[in-house]
């Protein structure tokens, strides 16, 4: 059996390396990778996934991505639907679950695409359970 953690690294690392996208695309999604956690953080989490809907598709599919890992869903919709429809104990989940698994698109954005946060804060890395 593997662990919550082995399982979002393995699924991560899968989308990531097939990311299908022009040098800049990749660099706008890793960046929005770097960039997601902090603003979840700090506008919660339904605010920043409607926030980063309004992108660019690199960072679309960051969302559509993060869809698949986290909630099995094929589309961001479901993801956006349920970060504003959930209860608050759900919320509350949805959103640690978010931000476990942003820390791998964060780790794969530098190592796999090369993507260095700009500001280089750690702020947004969330403790692996």
């Amino acid at each position: 059996m593997q662990t919550r953690e082995q399982i979002y690294a393995d699924s991560v690392f899968k989308l990531v390396s097939h990311l299908k996208a022009s040098e800049q695309e990749r660099n706008e999604y890793g960046s929005m990778a770097h960039k997601l956690p902090v603003l979840i953080r700090t506008a919660g989490l339904a605010q920043a996934l409607a926030f980063v809907d309004t992108r660019k598709k690199p960072q679309q599919q960051l969302l559509d991505d993060l869809a698949l890992v986290v909630l099995k869903a094929q589309e961001r919709e479901v993801l956006l639907a349920r970060s504003r429809n959930a209860p608050l104990d759900e919320y509350m989940r949805l959103t640690q679950e978010t931000l476990h698994a942003l820390l791998w698109f964060k780790r794969y954005a530098q190592s796999v695409l090369g993507v260095e946060d700009a500001s280089q804060e750690e702020q947004g890395d969330v403790k692996p359970s």
